[in-house]
């Protein structure tokens, strides 16, 4: 079984979410997505004052009515910073026999190299690198790559594609542009503007029961 993994804040989640996971599940031939909110992200302030079960909640109402989309709060069931070689090493032990494909976007594969053991991300996951059209030419693929990973990939022969060492492949996809973001959104909210067709409306609902982001942040 062929899994996608997308990991975020989800403060909140948002259209631009559903629809890299749904791009890639459609081009990757993916059985699932998994989506997973950070507990505690290592590399971003938490914005908002909200919680990771109301960050949890939202997820799920985002993707309820796809049956390739579920939600984990895996990250929340351990102390600590929500580190994905971690929590990739958790799933992995779990079920061995599933195929990972770890999904994040051109911003946050180009921070890689500050992530903690990012070498062994490779080793335990294929990876899909969402980015916007014309991002790269498909002969600059292997200099996006952390310097010191470079000699552990090759070009595979398919287009847009890499392999490690491990045999896991790097995947270069060209998502749609939607320019949205979960920081926008709160702003918007701050301003008591209408965050409508930009997050799903179940979503905005349950912002405005619970009251979410009233202050700005």
């Amino acid at each position: 079984m062929k899994i996608g993994l997308l990991g975020g804040t989800f403060n909140p989640i948002h259209i631009a979410h559903l629809r890299i996971a749904e791009e890639a599940r459609e081009s990757c031939f993916l059985d699932q997505i998994l989506f997973i909110p950070a507990a505690a992200p290592p590399h971003k302030a938490m914005r908002g004052d909200v919680s990771f079960a109301h960050r949890c909640a939202m997820t799920r109402l985002a993707v309820a009515g796809n049956p390739a989309f579920a939600v984990t709060d895996l990250e929340g069931q351990r102390s600590g910073a929500s580190y994905s070689v971690d929590t990739l090493a958790l799933l992995r032990a779990a079920d061995p026999q599933k195929e990972y494909f770890f999904i994040v976007g051109m911003d946050s594969y180009l921070e890689l190299h500050t992530w903690k053991d990012y070498p062994l991300l490779f080793e335990l996951a294929h990876f899909i690198v969402a980015g916007r059209p014309g991002y790269a030419s498909e002969s600059s693929f292997h200099e996006l790559l952390p310097i010191a990973v470079r000699p552990q990939f090759c070009y595979d022969g398919t287009p847009r594609r890499l392999r490690h060492k491990s045999g896991n492949k790097l995947i270069f996809l060209e998502e749609t542009m939607l320019d949205i973001a979960s920081r926008k959104i709160r702003q918007l909210l701050s301003q008591k503007r209408s965050i409508r067709y930009l997050v799903p409306d179940p979503v905005v609902a349950y912002i405005h029961n619970h009251r979410l982001y009233p202050s700005g942040h």
